[in-house]
């Protein structure tokens, strides 16, 4: 997985490529953890994003926890693979996506 960062003061869009899984979600999260008590909005490009876990869907859910309390988080560019897990597990009623 990647993550490409672009910070413009309280906005964050972050471009996720590759496998969001057990094995990369810590790194998400990690980025997440330093950039999130500073912003107002996020964005996750995911057009790059070939699979997501638990794991990564459990990252996912704790930044837009953040996030509903401090501004507004959206999803953009999610493949049909990915919208539907987000579909099956219920998260399309918990995220916005564009």
């Amino acid at each position: 997985m990647t993550i490409e960062k672009k910070i413009n003061g309280e906005v964050a869009n972050l471009v996720i490529a590759g496998r969001l899984d057990t094995q990369t979600a810590p790194e998400l999260e990690k980025e997440l953890d330093a950039i999130l008590p500073n912003l107002k909005e996020l964005t996750f490009d995911m057009a790059e994003l070939e699979y997501i876990s638990s794991a990564g869907l459990r990252v996912i859910l704790k930044a837009q926890k953040v996030m509903n309390t401090q501004g507004s988080m959206k999803l953009t560019n999610v493949n049909d693979g990915i919208m539907e897990v987000f579909d099956i597990t219920g998260f399309l009623d918990i995220l916005t996506i564009e």
